[in-house]
């Protein structure tokens, strides 16, 4: 097994002061509810999120979530851990995940920064990419949840690409 030393690196300001910062650009209105927690609210075609940064002293890392604001009913769970496995093969970053406690669908990533310090074009990229694959795959979780297709119906209904001009 190796042995891994990690060390805590000393940053000139606190990596979710630059998340606070980009939060502020954009004219959110955010809760630090402690040091190494950001929550925020983010108002998408679809639905609103709910966007939670926290930061993990003991892996140097930030942890990005973006939920849905839709709860999975017990008895469609299954199917959209079928649609999860089907969403998240057709991702380059972060991956898609069930909150169990709460039931939502939720997209997730975390960015290592041990030695390294993060930039507000890296949070507003990851906020793009964040809410891009909320919007892009929302329609999906729709028709498992509420619609009761099954996943693979779902997926390639929510995934037409318009041909052509209007």
């Amino acid at each position: 097994m190796a042995h891994l030393d990690l060390q805590t690196t000393t940053y000139s300001s606190h990596p979710l002061d630059v998340v606070e910062h980009v939060m502020q650009e954009q004219n959110w209105r955010f809760d630090r509810s402690c040091d190494d927690e950001v929550s925020a609210e983010y108002r998408g075609n679809w639905c609103d999120y709910g966007v939670h940064f926290a930061w993990s002293t003991e892996v140097d890392a930030i942890h990005f979530t973006c939920a849905f604001d839709m709860r999975v009913p017990e008895a469609r769970k299954s199917s959209v851990h079928q649609l999860l496995a089907l969403v998240n093969d057709r991702l380059w970053l972060g991956h898609f995940g069930l909150w169990n406690n709460e039931g939502l669908p939720m997209y997730r990533h975390a960015v290592l920064l041990r030695g390294a310090s993060i930039s507000s074009q890296q949070i507003e990229d990851l906020l793009d990419v964040a809410v891009f694959e909320c919007e892009r795959f929302y329609p999906a979780f729709q028709y498992v949840i509420w619609g009761g297709k099954p996943a693979d119906e779902a997926i390639e209904a929510s995934m037409i690409e318009p041909m052509g001009e209007a």
